[in-house]
């Protein structure tokens, strides 16, 4: 099946749960809101058309640096990487928060396994919460973790950090000590560069 006729398919079969179907780069996005997540996620999996049977990947994404180019001002999106080994296809699925303050998705661990791990990444460096997720807690930052890494209002150094105390015996949890510094590439080039 050719790229346009699965963007046609998908418009066909989809209907109104895709909020938009966009070709680029001959590859499709499909844009939904958190409502119709689940259907077209089932539609995606189960339609015999489209059969998009493997979930390879979720990731989270922060828009807050292009709200103006992200939908509607949208903050926070769930981005699914989905593929059809039947009709050696691929196609994309992006999925938008409704409150960027408490960026809630529902989760499709229902309809792909694969989808715990990522939804879990997802949540723990971008604070996406994952709707009737099984499981959903950090899996890569510590259990006292504050905040979400992957923000882009998250300060590069962090607001705390960790070492052991030998007199204590212990792991100590301390604000930032790191002073901030500005580095500046040095290029060296020789008096035949370029000649």
């Amino acid at each position: 099946m050719h790229v346009t006729d699965l963007q046609a398919a998908c418009a066909t079969l989809l209907g109104d749960k895709a909020s938009n179907i966009i070709l680029a780069y001959g590859e499709i996005t499909l844009e939904c809101q958190p409502k119709n997540y689940l259907s077209l996620m089932q539609t995606l999996r189960d339609h015999d058309d489209l059969h998009f049977e493997q979930l390879v990947d979720l990731c989270g994404v922060d828009y807050s640096t292009y709200q103006n180019q992200a939908w509607q001002g949208k903050r926070f999106a769930a981005v699914s990487q989905l593929l059809s080994i039947k009709n050696n296809q691929r196609i994309r699925v992006r999925v938008w928060a409704d409150d960027d303050d408490m960026p809630i998705v529902p989760s499709v661990v229902s309809l792909y396994n694969s989808a715990d791990w990522y939804e879990r990444e997802a949540f723990d460096m971008y604070g996406i919460i994952f709707n009737e997720h099984p499981d959903l807690r950090r899996i890569l930052t510590d259990y006292g973790f504050v905040g979400h890494p992957f923000r882009k209002d998250f300060p590069v150094s962090g607001y705390v950090e960790m070492r052991y105390d030998e007199a204590e015996k212990r792991v100590i949890y301390q604000p930032v000590t790191i002073e901030p510094r500005e580095i500046t590439p040095r290029v060296v080039r020789e008096e035949t560069y370029g000649g």
